[in-house]
């Protein structure tokens, strides 16, 4: 196994406004987005190499990490591998989800398993109920917005057994994401998307996310 022997070179001055925008909930090293691709771009091709184990240890050991660029780093490293996963590597990060959580990650570990879906489309079913009717609210973030790649793919069951568990959850980030979800269907089946907000109750400020490009 590879050891990680990786840590980010950062600028103190960026960190307030970093944490500050993500409501002071993690510390910050001051490492922007463009920069924080740059010093890991070797580590991520470097990983193309590594066996599957040492990713998931890498992975593990940057999520414990206090700062908040390195559970990023988790997330890019994951995202980066995604073609080589199979579905036991997807329960396994399932469990990250929950952890230090917050929009940003929660998204991001969304974009991974959406794109991994889009590999292994027989499994969108198994990959979706992994998160529905969790008692989690971010895993059920994750079970509305997991079709957000797939176009005019989406299974709309599915779209629609997770809309309902949360139909009356006064929860932003659960109502934003029901909203996200229809909205980014629309541009596929606008027909669709009107007919369920016409024969749903939902929150105004699902309506009005979902209504965005109708």
């Amino acid at each position: 196994m590879e050891k990680l022997d990786f840590t980010f070179t950062g600028n103190p001055e960026n960190a307030p406004a970093m944490a500050h925008y993500m409501q002071d909930r993690f510390v910050f090293l001051g490492v922007k987005s463009p920069d924080r691709r740059a010093q890991s771009k070797p580590l991520l091709q470097a990983s193309r190499q590594a066996d599957l184990a040492t990713i998931h240890t890498w992975i593990k050991r940057l999520y414990a990490r206090e700062q908040r660029e390195y559970q990023y780093l988790a997330l890019d490293l994951a995202e980066y591998n995604v073609s080589r996963w199979q579905f036991a590597d997807i329960v396994i990060f399932k469990q990250f989800v929950t952890q230090k959580s917050w929009w940003d990650s929660v998204d991001h570990w969304g974009t991974v398993f959406g794109k991994y879906i889009q590999r292994h489309p027989e499994q969108k079913a198994a990959i979706f109920q992994l998160f529905y009717q969790s008692p989690n609210l971010w895993e059920r973030r994750i079970a509305l917005t997991l079709q957000l790649k797939e176009k005019d793919a989406v299974d709309t069951t599915m779209l629609t057994q997770a809309i309902l568990f949360d139909q009356y959850t006064d929860e932003f980030f659960i109502q934003k994401a029901i909203g996200w979800a229809l909205r980014q269907y629309s541009k596929f089946s606008p027909d669709w998307v009107m007919q369920f907000l016409n024969t749903h109750q939902l929150s105004n400020l699902a309506v009005r996310e979902a209504s965005k490009y109708l």
